[in-house]
Order: structure tokens, then sequence, then C-alpha cells
């Protein structure tokens, strides 16, 4: 295969890593799927079961350039947290909401964590397959429906209604106003995070956990975490929020840790498209998580539902 054709693969990847990976929808599903409908050289490069495969080394450098792509719009709140951890270990005590924020953060992503270093490979290996990833992604539309449209978004929309906490001790009434110490009203984006370090530990590391469920293909990571936010009380803004604030250490240090993985020798031809696909997610994964920040203000996850429904079923019946 040639170089440029090397690039055309790795720019696609990227653009589909960007998009998927923070839109409800599976990103390593999509993964599986496209290169599979195209088949050919895609299907046989871009192959998740096949270790010969410059898949993996692909992954990790969009993985990498998506979490630097959240971290770059979440900046703000991560000074401020990362401000909060230091004066948390300074005084010995958790007193501000971002110093709770931060230690919320630290401890929902242990599941994810050690579910991910044990269970990656043999996830990838076994399920990996096109017609596996078309079930998971039907599973994924039929979660994110009744989230809608199941017992637990009518009891959130009845706790939005009435103003009232939800069940982690957050107010699932975004329309409530925060104030500070003087009073004044606080910016919406920090007031969602005073919200959310009302959160308990163990809410938090339940929805922290439901991110679990993007590893395997199909199955999406902050659609999980946004449904589980959603069943918990949360409003659908500050349950989307929490989920992309818990993606970026996840994302970022999956990536980092392996990132060795694009230095293998077998590689080094696709170190350079690696980096253009990177290029790529990194603005994608921006421009995605700045449209999803808003629209997750007053829409709803039904478009997903119906397109995962969709994609899942064609792909089902197309491998089958």
């Amino acid at each position: 295969m040639t170089s440029v054709e090397h690039y055309v693969e790795a720019i696609a990847l990227g653009l589909v890593q960007g998009v998927t990976e923070l839109f409800p929808v599976s990103s390593l599903g999509h993964a599986v799927l496209i290169p599979a409908f195209i088949g050919g050289s895609w299907a046989s490069d871009l192959s998740m079961t096949n270790d010969k495969s410059p898949y993996l080394a692909l992954i990790v450098a969009l993985h990498v350039a998506t979490a630097l792509a959240l971290l770059v719009f979440f900046r703000d709140d991560w000074v401020r947290v990362i401000q909060g951890l230091i004066s948390s270990i300074k005084r010995k005590r958790i007193r501000t909401p971002y110093e709770k924020l931060a230690w919320l953060l630290i401890f929902s992503t242990i599941p994810v964590g050690l579910a991910g270093v044990i269970l990656d490979k043999v996830l990838r290996t076994t399920l990996g397959k096109p017609m596996y990833a078309g079930m998971f992604l039907m599973l994924n539309g039929l979660v994110l429906y009744l989230a809608e449209r199941g017992p637990g978004r009518a009891l959130t929309a009845k706790q939005n209604k009435g103003g009232r906490r939800g069940r982690g001790g957050a107010s699932s009434d975004t329309s409530v106003r925060e104030l500070d110490k003087h009073g004044r009203e606080l910016p919406p984006d920090i007031a969602s995070d005073v919200r959310l370090s009302r959160l308990s530990v163990k809410t938090g590391m339940m929805v922290g956990a439901a991110e679990i469920a993007g590893l395997f293909p199909g199955l999406s990571r902050s659609g999980a975490t946004i449904v589980t936010g959603l069943f918990k009380g949360m409003s659908r803004e500050d349950a989307a929020r929490f989920a992309f604030l818990l993606a970026t250490p996840v994302i970022l240090l999956a990536g980092l840790y392996k990132l060795p993985t694009l230095m293998q020798t077998q590689f080094s031809d696709w170190r350079g498209p690696a980096l253009a696909g990177a290029v790529v997610a990194f603005f994608a994964s921006y421009f995605s998580v700045k449209f999803l920040v808003r629209y997750f203000e007053n829409k709803s996850l039904m478009p997903f539902a119906i397109y995962c429904g969709v994609v899942g079923l064609l792909s089902v019946i197309y491998f089958a």
C-alpha cells in the first residue's frame, strides 16, 4: 500500500474518532464497522483483532489527541480542579466545591481504570468483530431510548419540574441559580461544576463505572455515563459535562499507557499518518464537544438512539 493510502486511512479514522468518541454513538464500534463496510485493505489495516494491524497504534495517537482537545476546551475547569486538588492536599481537608470535585473525579475514574487494564485486550480480541459491534450498537441505541422514555427519565423530569435535588445530592434543575458567597450569580460553567461537586462519592463512582461500557465495541463511553447520570437524577447538561470531565483523564492516561505501541519498528511507516490523523481527531473532538455542551442544554438523546438502532440493525443484517 502507498503512503498516501496510509494517510487517507489515518485521517478518516481520526475524523471518525474525533466525532464518535464524544457523541454517544461509540467510537470503538464505528472504528470496527466502517473499515469492515469498506473492505479491502481498510478491513485488514484497521482490524482490531489482528495483532499485526496498525489499528492499536493509530488509536493510541487519536485518543491522546481527543484528550488534549478536551483539556483545551475545559482548560479553565481543569485549572480550578487542579488548584482544588493541590489546596486540599496542602490543607489536609476538603471544603471548597473544586476541592470536592477534584477528589470526586479521581475516585470516579478508578473503576474504568482497573477494568481497562484487566479487560481491554480480551474484549478487543474477542468482541472486536463487525457482527458484535452492530449488536452492541443496537443495545446502545436501546439504552439511550430508555434514558429518554424510561422511568429514570420520568423521575428526572419530575425532579426538574419541582426543582429538587437528584438522588446523588446535586440539584437536577439547572434553572436554579447558583450564588457565590457574595450573593452573585455564578457563570453557567462554574454553576454546573458546583452542582457536580455535590454528588456523593458513591454516585460519582457509579457514573464513572459506566465508562466501562466503552470497552465494548458498539457501546458508547459518553452515552453510558450520561445515561447513568440521568438515572441518578442529574440534568442532561450536568450529566454530559461530568461525562466529558471524566473522559479526559481516562482517555489521556489510556493513550499514554499504550503510546509505546506506536514506537514499535513494525509501525514506523504509520507514525506520519498517525500524526496527521491525530491533528484531525483533535479539531474534530474540539468542535464536537463545543457542539454537544450546547446541545445538551435543552436537546434529547433520541436522535442518537435512533441512529444507533438503525445503523446497528443494518450492520447485523449485512455481516450476518
